[in-house]
């Protein structure tokens, strides 16, 4: 019998831990924005997937984490390497393919990935992480380590082929691992309710994988905070998996390159009623943490580490022709190079 009571089981975070998490999600905000316009630029190639208006999901969530613990999430990626501590000049440089990136300009935006922080990616293909989350799960627990790995997905992602087959190993073995379905409502440009026949996806882990389905407010970070603190409790009392069902929202298309005809305006503007970031700073400022002036300063001052991460990411070098092949074989013998 799954006990876990997020409400009732942690204490309020304290004025300086939600101011932490609105200045993180601010940072994701215009790391994002800035994201948009170098892509309007053409600074930016192939696929490029913002996270505006989920930012307290990955915030929320990994707040409540131990740097020993693993990451892993899908393609749209910049807000979790952000709320997990990665460089944002090491960010801006992968995206524009610079050799300072965080995956050597070789990743961009769907692969960013940092070992030291347990950040393992960012991954393209629908669904295809999820299998890895289960590795990190039974390599945590054959190690006897203290560690729970969280697993971010899409809506679009559950119902592929690997996401069942790796969901029923989880379970079959009770492995510490959180699954995150971060459910925006869409998979691309496809509504939940035209691709899911169980539309409530918290019920479809329990009865056939033996992992407990609870739902949780993605776009309220405390709620976030909360839900992901008693998780990964359950989870390192040895009791197996769990799986979260995030309700939020993205304000943007699927893609830079989506027109989002799928929706309409009014639908949007509705969600954004309860804009993460707004919700947090409506409860700061009644607390008397923030006015107006204290807003300006925190997010002219993000502007400007935001630019600057940019501007040195836009300086950088780009890989050289020696690097092609680098990173790509692996030769217990020595580097690989291609015969002339």
């Amino acid at each position: 019998m799954i006990t876990l009571s997020p409400q009732t089981s942690k204490a309020e975070p304290s004025a300086d831990q939600l101011l932490s998490w609105y200045y993180q999600m601010s940072v994701i905000r215009q790391f994002e924005l800035r994201c948009a316009q170098s892509y309007q630029q053409q600074k930016i190639g192939g696929f490029c997937h913002l996270y505006v208006g989920q930012e307290a999901v990955a915030v929320g969530s990994i707040a409540a984490t131990k740097p020993e613990d693993y990451v892993i999430t899908a393609y749209r990626d910049h807000g979790h390497a952000i709320a997990r501590g990665m460089d944002m000049h090491k960010l801006f440089a992968e995206l524009y393919g610079k050799a300072t990136g965080c995956s050597r300009g070789k990743g961009g935006s769907m692969h960013f990935f940092d070992k030291e922080k347990n950040f393992f990616g960012g991954h393209a293909i629908v669904a295809g992480h999820v299998p890895l989350a289960v590795g990190l799960g039974w390599a945590a627990k054959y190690r006897k380590e203290d560690r729970v790995t969280l697993c971010y997905f899409g809506d679009g992602a559950i119902n592929q082929g690997t996401f069942h087959e790796a969901l029923n190993l989880a379970g079959l073995h009770k492995l510490p691992v959180i699954f995150f379905v971060e459910n925006n409502g869409y998979g691309m440009g496809t509504h939940v309710k035209r691709a899911s026949a169980v539309t409530e996806l918290k019920l479809r882990t329990e009865d056939a994988y033996g992992i407990p389905g609870k739902d949780v407010d993605g776009m309220d970070c405390v709620a976030m905070y909360k839900m992901t603190a008693s998780a990964l409790d359950y989870c390192r009392a040895g009791q197996g998996s769990l799986f979260l069902e995030v309700k939020t929202y993205r304000y943007r298309g699927h893609s830079m390159s989506d027109p989002q005809k799928y929706r309409t305006k009014d639908e949007v503007s509705q969600y954004q009623q309860h804009d993460p970031i707004g919700r947090l700073e409506k409860r700061l400022s009644e607390q008397g943490v923030l006015d107006d002036a204290k807003i300006q300063k925190i997010n002219n001052e993000i502007h400007e580490q935001v630019e600057a991460a940019h501007q040195q990411a836009d300086a950088d070098p780009f890989p050289t022709s020696d690097d092609i092949w680098r990173d790509v074989y692996s030769n217990p013998f020595g580097p690989y190079l291609p015969q002339a």
